[in-house]
């Protein structure tokens, strides 16, 4: 449905807006707002939104990694526990041992500890300790550290993990603030004017797309989607973000990509723009925050922003910063 419009324009119309945030000097309530400024603050709006966006994907990313890397510490400290706990016993055994009909009482205080930090100052203290395996003691004293070691590893891990999901909120907060502000000045315009502001990066998708294999199974799901809405941090069926868009593509072609623009800069070969193919991963901005996929003749296919969803442009409609090829 290449030349058809399923685009979606989300919360663009019907808005009930009182006063604009952040929209330059203070205006009088019946001012017709300029198209050209309103122009220039909603792209604004737009990409500092998806710079939020980018951000909280690669936040997304470090959280699953954290979170696995907590689940694996955490098993790890489990067996160490147990690994602590079979070597106490043997060292307890051997007490019993030893203390048969003599001191038992003293033994049984040492039995009874749940410190295993008194345990070992309350065993290094007996009278009978040269009498211990000595080998059977440093067992306990390595195994005992090192289960500290994984406990610190863990905490460490756990503060990681928090202090993430504050910037995934952080983040989330910003999107939100940004399309908010961006969809109280698209309200202040005619229906005419908002519409033909928000399709003007609007254009023709070409036919078809000269591209094989793998890539051509990319470009085929990406050029798909064309007329689908943009959301922030979505990954389809029928909205995308723009890295949600490229990932879903080359996974359609059996190339896994991580949901992040940035991410997927270091995800293939660099490739010269003079070399670009069908298939290549073009990306924008500095630092990155946007990513698309080249479909030739000077022109990429990508989720661009909610006023114009994923949609075909010129190659170099935005600051060109480099390109991969994946797979």
């Amino acid at each position: 449905m290449l030349n058809g419009r399923k685009r979606i324009i989300p919360a663009l119309t019907g808005l009930a807006i009182v006063g604009i945030v952040g929209f330059g000097p203070s205006v009088p309530a019946q001012a017709e707002p300029d198209i050209k400024d309103v122009e220039s603050r909603v792209d604004q709006l737009f990409h500092e939104a998806e710079q939020a966006s980018e951000r909280f994907n690669d936040a997304r990313i470090e959280l699953r990694e954290l979170k696995r890397d907590l689940r694996s510490l955490k098993a790890d400290e489990n067996r160490q526990g147990d690994r602590l706990e079979g070597v106490r016993e043997q060292v307890e055994r051997s007490v019993v041992r030893q203390y048969q009909g003599q001191g038992l009482s003293a033994v049984g205080q040492v039995l009874v500890s749940d410190d295993p930090q008194g345990f070992l100052s309350e065993l290094s203290t007996m009278s009978a300790f040269d009498d211990l395996q000595d080998q059977m003691y440093g067992d306990y004293t390595a195994e005992l550290k090192a289960l500290d070691i994984r406990r610190e590893a863990t905490e460490d891990r756990a503060d990681q993990v928090a202090e993430v999901k504050a910037q995934l909120a952080e983040e989330k907060s910003e999107i939100d603030e940004k399309l908010e502000e961006a969809q109280a000045l698209l309200a202040r315009l005619e229906e005419k004017e908002r519409e033909k502001l928000v399709s003007r990066d609007t254009t023709r998708p070409p036919a078809s797309v000269p591209a094989s294999g793998r890539a051509g199974a990319a470009i085929a799901y990406a050029m798909a989607q064309v007329g689908d809405a943009y959301v922030y941090g979505a990954a389809g069926p029928s909205a995308f973000d723009c890295s949600g868009l490229t990932m879903m593509a080359w996974g359609a072609a059996g190339v896994s990509l991580p949901h992040s623009s940035s991410a997927q800069y270091s995800s293939g070969p660099r490739v010269a723009e003079s070399d670009l193919q069908p298939g290549d991963l073009v990306f924008y901005y500095s630092p990155i925050s946007h990513v698309g996929m080249y479909i030739g003749n000077g022109m990429i296919v990508h989720a661009a922003n909610p006023g114009a969803g994923v949609t075909t442009a010129p190659l170099h409609s935005m600051p060109y910063v480099g390109a991969v090829r994946p797979g």
